[in-house]
């Protein structure tokens, strides 16, 4: 193999590199999203409800809204507090809430919550950045306060 071509695979081979850690990159990570749910955790401790439901809702809050993640607050009878996609469901019960499969992933997440105080759920959900139906992981943390339960969750979708 003479230099050229060995310069030309070297070449072909960290474009390949640099476009996979790109595709990588343009989409959370279950760490990312484990943070993110932290995160509203300790603003809801330091601010309260209604400070970290306003800045769910706000979209061009990008500590809070990082590619395909956003964060959802749900009272545990899956009335949402907050929905960092769609900000409009505020208020409306989805507990019977099924994906295009059929699964019930709000009464399953609320189980989930109920049996081990939260953890990782697979289910199909409008990705706010491409518009289509994916398929999407969910982390979902128990946030007890002294006057009610919530689960706070953030989602990755799947690539």
């Amino acid at each position: 193999m003479n230099r050229r071509s060995i310069i030309k695979l070297f070449a072909a081979a960290m474009l390949c590199a640099a476009f996979s850690s790109a595709q990588a990159a343009e989409f959370g990570t279950k760490d990312e999203a484990i943070a993110m749910v932290k995160k509203v955790q300790a603003m809801y401790k330091s601010k309260g409800l209604d400070e970290t439901v306003k800045a769910i809702h706000d979209l061009t809050n990008k500590e809070l809204h990082d590619r395909d993640m956003y964060p959802t607050i749900y009272k545990i009878d899956g009335t949402v507090l907050a929905h960092g996609s769609k900000p409009a469901l505020s208020g409306k019960n989805l507990m019977e809430a099924k994906d295009p499969d059929g699964k019930e992933y709000i009464k399953d997440r609320m189980k989930q919550l109920a049996a081990s105080g939260g953890g990782w759920l697979d289910y199909k959900f409008q990705n706010p950045v491409s518009k289509a139906i994916e398929d999407k992981t969910t982390y979902t943390e128990k946030l007890v306060d002294k006057d009610a339960t919530y689960a706070v969750s953030v989602g990755i979708y799947k690539k």
